[in-house]
């Protein structure tokens, strides 16, 4: 579902990513871990095609990205890390005018459907501004009820998120899964986000590290490979 091979990155004279390749299968979640520095964001714009590589392939869904990449936007679904939210738009406007940028139906019965999955259907006809950031960040995730994409690309997805939410998103990547969706997650967390990834990456100075089965590791032992492959890069 995604295939990058040789991604390189450079702006300048400047070499952010240098020769990553990575997969993730169907029904699979591969988290990614980093130093702030590493690369995570422009490895995870490159894959949203929102930037290009230096040089190498990438494959999503089977499509080359780089030749078809509005092929490959109606098939990802890109949480970043900030809400990015309108905060003078009510809960409901926000989701109307994001599934009409995407040709989406932005009807109100399923409007508020998604709004009742992240717990926020009482406050629809609500101006964002008045939200706290944990209830900013469950609206943004409420696209994901919406897109039904084939892969999805998050970035610290759990950030700002109450017990009740974090509960509601990894059953949520979960269920995505076990319905043959990819998932790639860039996470600073060594805890319990990392209960949904079948793999771990580690990405350091601009290349994969160490890219490991996540197994019966524990967050010691995740935070340990971390230490040893992250924090002495270059």
């Amino acid at each position: 579902m995604i295939a990058a091979v040789g991604l390189r990155k450079a702006f300048g004279a400047t070499l952010v990513l240098e020769d990553v390749s990575l997969d993730v299968a169907a029904g699979q979640c591969l988290a990614l871990l980093g130093p702030n520095g590493a690369g995570k964001t422009t490895l995870l714009r490159i894959l949203a095609t929102l930037a290009r590589p230096s040089a190498g392939t990438l494959r999503i869904d089977g499509v080359d990205a780089l030749r078809e990449p509005d092929v490959v936007r109606a098939r990802i679904g890109v949480v970043a890390h900030g809400s990015h939210v309108y905060e003078d738009l009510t809960a409901l406007e926000n989701l109307r005018f994001w599934t009409t940028l995407s040709g989406l139906p932005s009807d109100r019965e399923r409007l508020t459907a998604a709004l009742g999955d992240v717990a926020l259907e009482r406050h629809a006809d609500v101006r964002v501004r008045t939200f706290s950031v944990g209830m900013k960040r469950r609206l943004a995730l409420a696209r994901l009820s919406l897109a039904r994409p084939r892969v999805l690309l998050l970035d610290e997805p759990f950030a700002g998120l109450d017990q009740r939410g974090r509960k509601w998103l990894e059953g949520r990547l979960e269920t995505f899964k076990a319905a043959g969706g990819a998932l790639l997650m860039a996470t600073h967390s060594f805890g319990r986000e990392l209960a949904v990834a079948d793999r771990i990456a580690i990405l350091a100075g601009g290349a994969i590290a160490l890219d490991t089965a996540r197994g019966t590791l524990s967050a010691d032992d995740v935070h340990r490979l971390y230490t040893l492959h992250a924090e002495d890069a270059p």
